[in-house]
């Protein structure tokens, strides 16, 4: 496969991932919000910025910046420039996929593009949440019934779950910071309950947790699920593991190119979510952890592109 196409195609699961990601937390903290709460709304919204990893320049509005993350083109981290870039590369890489797949991305982004900012917020976004959210499962689940799992294919899941794995650190990261579980995080933190079950719900884990642990909310075990599970979809390690299986896959197909550097950085990320304990990892400093998973998923990204996308001409002829 040619590096361009493979590097669009990574890029646009990417963006898609990154679109749903920021309309589920924005859904879930709107959500929040409508519950009784003497916190203000300029405070909520700050944290929700945190926990996407936006930063609020001096003299923002930290509520417009909020809000820009919907329907703004222009802010790089907004919701409708996800998704206005994952369609302009999906146009760019047509004969790769399928058509339903360029159809349904097009459908996404015509949708998108009809929401105003400044009528969407007076009205009802959630409708606009609801709709990216599921505009993205379901463009996941044509490109898993519809398209071949060949290289493409394994770029694609590459690029979703690298994102995803970032995305989960940067989110629990900022929420455990928030609230302070140092003292004992196996006991359930009662009048934070409604937060803790907004972390759980950003991560479409309410459910699943309480099927597993009960409803109670204990942030030593919603830490363990949501970073250390091997089964549940949207955890950090299902992510990785997701990311080291889409390489050895690509690995395999790519005609011998030099992968061990990628491969041994996966490798050694997963090997430290699977034997890991949430207890030791809660001891030794939460934040010190996730910001060494999300030093590695940034190392691992830097690799994948020096093998795959920007390698040297000679590098291709030795292989």
């Amino acid at each position: 496969m040619l590096s361009r196409v493979a590097d669009n195609l990574y890029w646009m699961s990417r963006y898609l991932e990154r679109a749903e990601h920021i309309a589920r937390v924005m859904e879930v903290q709107y959500n929040l919000m409508l519950e009784a709460t003497a916190e203000s709304e300029e405070e909520r919204w700050r944290r929700v910025l945190r926990t996407l990893g936006v930063r609020v320049k001096e003299g923002e509005s930290v509520v417009e910046v909020a809000h820009s993350l919907t329907s703004d083109p222009d802010s790089p981290t907004s919701i409708v420039h996800c998704v206005m870039s994952a369609r302009e590369i999906a146009r760019q890489v047509r004969e790769q996929i399928s058509s339903e797949m360029w159809e349904q991305i097009n459908r996404l982004f015509h949708a998108i593009r009809r929401a105003d900012r400044v009528d969407l917020w007076q009205s009802d976004p959630l409708d606009f949440f609801q709709s990216i959210c599921e505009g993205s499962y379901l463009f996941q689940g044509i490109t898993d019934s519809k398209m071949t799992h060949g290289e493409g294919w394994h770029f694609i899941q590459l690029g979703r779950y690298m994102e995803r794995a970032s995305t989960l650190s940067t989110l629990i990261d900022a929420h455990y910071s928030e609230f302070d579980v140092a003292l004992d995080p196996s006991v359930e933190s009662d009048g934070d309950h409604l937060e803790w079950v907004g972390l759980l719900k950003s991560c479409t884990a309410f459910e699943a947790y309480c099927k597993v642990y009960s409803a109670e909310t204990r942030p030593d075990r919603i830490g363990e699920f949501l970073i250390l599970s091997p089964n549940f979809p949207h955890s950090i390690r299902f992510s990785v593991d997701a990311v080291e299986t889409a390489l050895r896959a690509i690995s395999g197909l790519s005609s011998g190119k030099r992968s061990s550097r990628i491969e041994r950085i996966t490798g050694r990320l997963r090997a430290m979510l699977s034997f890991s304990q949430i207890d030791e990892i809660m001891a030794a400093g939460l934040h010190s952890y996730l910001q060494n998973v999300l030093k590695q998923c940034a190392d691992a990204h830097s690799a994948l592109h020096q093998v795959y996308i920007t390698y040297a001409i000679e590098a291709a002829l030795e292989a």
